[in-house]
């Protein structure tokens, strides 16, 4: 009968110091049993596997991983707030440029600016701005930028090319 049910048994004593024996029980004839010292006997007279150390290898295993784990979960939210933050400003220099007698290239300057101002230390981004003929010939104006966003808290590679564009219709006399 397992330990764990027996000691909740009517007239079940508690387990003693010399209960657990290391070596294993032994039977009538005086032989050892197989488990030998590799395993330990509970009360109930069953034997395990030693499993003493296993406990700091666990933690330190486990312990790494999750920290890894949590580590790559935020690198992927600040990657995903700088590309959200280019999208916001890349829409934002074509509406810039998308003003009537503003030139297309200037929404390239301007998404630049706002990104320099929202994004401290990516002052890098590469941004341009250009007209282009929408459907059935609608006048827009089209801002692209692309940034490299370095992969500081997981250090895999040199980073991640952010490339977003943003759309406005150009405003005619």
């Amino acid at each position: 009968m397992p330990g764990r049910i027996r000691r909740f048994l009517p007239g079940a004593r508690s387990p003693q110091p010399d209960d657990i024996h290391t070596a294993g029980p032994t039977d009538p004839a005086g032989t050892t049993d197989p488990a030998g010292p590799a395993g330990t006997t509970d009360p109930a007279g069953e034997t395990r596997p030693a499993d003493g150390g296993s406990a700091i290898v666990e933690f330190v295993l486990v312990g790494t991983l999750l920290l890894i784990l949590i580590l790559g979960v935020i690198q992927v939210g600040l990657v995903l707030h700088v590309r959200n933050t280019l999208a916001a400003d890349a829409a934002e220099g074509a509406r810039h440029a998308a003003n009537l007698d503003v030139p297309a290239i200037e929404g390239g300057s301007y998404a630049r600016r706002l990104i320099a101002e929202s994004l401290p230390g990516r002052s890098d981004a590469v941004c341009t701005g250009q007209e282009e003929d929408g459907p059935g010939d609608i006048p827009l104006v089209r801002v692209t930028c692309t940034v490299v966003v370095p992969l500081s808290l997981v250090p895999l590679g040199d980073g991640v090319t952010v490339t977003v564009t943003g759309h406005a219709l150009k405003e005619t006399p």
